[in-house]
């Protein structure tokens, strides 16, 4: 199963969704592939991976200069490998724009692996070009982090029309796995209307499971971890574990 995690916002807790939830899932001894397509490479950095030391990465998977198993990595986690991104998949944008079906080259590549992981996440850059597309045309499924702040619903509004578009014209088997509250702060009362007005508006598909700020989440990537690693006991880890459980359990 492809899942990509993606919201054109930044600072939603996007890749800290990537990082902790693959990690979360590979524990549970699924073996597990994390694509980093986001050019700041922060999950790739989170999981202990310094870009500057590969020889390869995805741009030159992404670009056919290598094969997509030659650039695939271990992390610090059993059964969680990485393929880990470049700030040259800035320049991927623009050298995929004269290839042929160019929203479908990141699906092709993975085709040759996806048998070989139980799940295949993919952090996706805050945007809607055309690495967020491939993305989308490569998965089975999106999930949404969503920040509880005000302006974020804003955001999501169109997040969903670029998916109802990639639907029609791309990937009609792609569904929203569920929207994840992320950032949640139990002294400020934002967070709980948020909270109100997603579960109000989007019935059955947010999950129960809700990401808290914590200070361990926020530490966790300075050390090349993901918190289950830098601090199990955290709220931050519980709150991951929980979330690969419920999804576990939504996908049998």
């Amino acid at each position: 199963m492809v899942i990509s995690i993606a919201n054109q916002k930044g600072g939603v807790g996007k890749t800290t969704t990537a990082v902790n939830l693959s990690a979360s899932i590979a524990i549970s001894e699924r073996k597990t592939l994390l694509i980093d397509i986001d050019p700041q490479c922060n999950a790739t950095s989170g999981l202990g991976i310094s870009y500057g030391g590969l020889h390869a990465n995805l741009y030159h998977a992404l670009i056919g200069e290598k094969n997509i198993r030659d650039v695939i990595k271990k992390t610090v986690v059993p059964f969680l490998d990485i393929v880990p991104s470049h700030p040259d998949l800035i320049g991927a944008e623009i050298e995929l724009l004269d290839v042929d079906e160019r929203e479908f080259v990141l699906k092709r590549i993975l085709d040759e692996v996806k048998d070989e992981y139980s799940y295949i996440f993919i952090d996706c850059p805050p945007s809607l070009g055309l690495l967020t597309l491939n993305s989308l045309a490569a998965s089975d499924s999106v999930i949404i982090p969503l920040q509880c702040e005000y302006f974020a619903l804003e955001g999501l509004a169109l997040l969903q029309r670029t998916i109802s578009i990639i639907r029609k014209r791309l990937n009609p088997r792609l569904d929203t796995l569920g929207i994840l509250l992320t950032m949640f702060d139990r002294r400020n009362n934002l967070s709980f209307r948020v909270w109100e007005e997603v579960n109000k508006c989007f019935v059955d598909g947010v999950f129960k499971t809700v990401i808290p700020r914590n200070v361990k989440l926020s530490e966790s990537p300075s050390y090349g971890k993901p918190v289950i690693l830098y601090d199990i006991s955290s709220k931050g880890a519980e709150s991951y574990l929980e979330l690969a459980s419920e999804i576990l359990e939504k996908r049998g």
